[in-house]
């Protein structure tokens, strides 16, 4: 399938959201860069593949409103364009999440193709079409949730605390990324590593984000996303911090990662 493209000319991509370090900024980071690219244009579609749901959470999709979810489309008993779900702010939609996914791994353990199920269901060419960026939050594990989003993915954006034991994390990931392109996604790139809970107060995350800069070179993100406040409060208003309040060290942080992350889409395509 030849791929689509966007407003910009940048083709259009899958992205999982990963690290199975959990309290990263993972899903803050699918949250608001999603709702940054959907600010300035673009179409994205969030599919919340945490069981914990806290995506779906953060964009105010209540239990009441999941009778469908991203379990469904796992199980394949639904097809992923009747499971989308419009937020308050405009261009961002969410196939939401229930704790039905932590059953995944033992109701599909007899399916030989059981780590391709996302892949089937995201690939269609008539939901691609619909989406300029499909980002999927994948829970803190390396299970079978996140080897579907990685075997559907394009990419793999990355992020990282700024904290001690960064890098033996993402160490352990980065393996995860190359047993998924030998066995069931041969193109799946790194799309980036973004360095997360950045305290320019303290000396560590300095020293944390040079070594990882010095060991990835430019695959990490020149963003970075400082500890702020309204990120963290943003969620209990089921809002992203970008409309919980737009001008939050936080939410001005996220947007420069949306136009970093569009312009080096922009330099892949050209």
């Amino acid at each position: 399938m030849a791929p689509s493209t966007g407003p910009d000319g940048a083709r259009r991509r899958i992205l999982a959201v990963a690290n199975q370090k959990g309290g990263v900024g993972k899903t803050t980071t699918t949250i608001n860069l999603a709702a940054a690219l959907a600010e300035q244009g673009r179409r994205v579609l969030i599919v919340d593949l945490d069981p914990q749901g806290n995506a779906s959470t953060g964009l105010g999709i209540e239990a009441a409103r999941r009778e469908r979810s991203s379990y469904d489309l796992l199980v394949g008993q639904e097809e992923a364009a009747g499971l989308v779900q419009p937020t308050a702010q405009a261009n961002l939609s969410v196939i939401p999440a229930t704790g039905d996914l932590a059953s995944a791994d033992v109701e599909l353990v007899d399916d030989p193709s059981r780590a391709r199920r996302l892949q089937r269901s995201l690939r269609d060419p008539g939901l691609l079409a619909d989406w300029d960026y499909i980002v999927i939050d994948c829970p803190p594990s390396l299970n079978l949730l996140t080897v579907n989003a990685m075997a559907a993915a394009d990419a793999v954006l990355v992020p990282l605390q700024c904290e001690f034991f960064a890098m033996e994390g993402l160490s352990q990931l980065l393996t995860t990324i190359k047993e998924i392109r030998r066995g069931l996604n041969p193109g799946l790139a790194i799309e980036g590593v973004v360095l997360t809970m950045y305290d320019r107060r303290n000396n560590l995350s300095d020293l944390v984000a040079r070594d990882v800069r010095a060991n990835l070179g430019d695959v990490v993100y020149r963003t970075v996303i400082p500890r702020n406040v309204r990120l963290s409060e943003a969620p209990s208003y089921a809002l992203p911090a970008i409309v919980y309040d737009s001008n939050s060290t936080g939410s001005l942080a996220y947007r420069a990662l949306a136009r970093e992350l569009l312009e080096r889409g922009a330099r892949a395509a050209a």
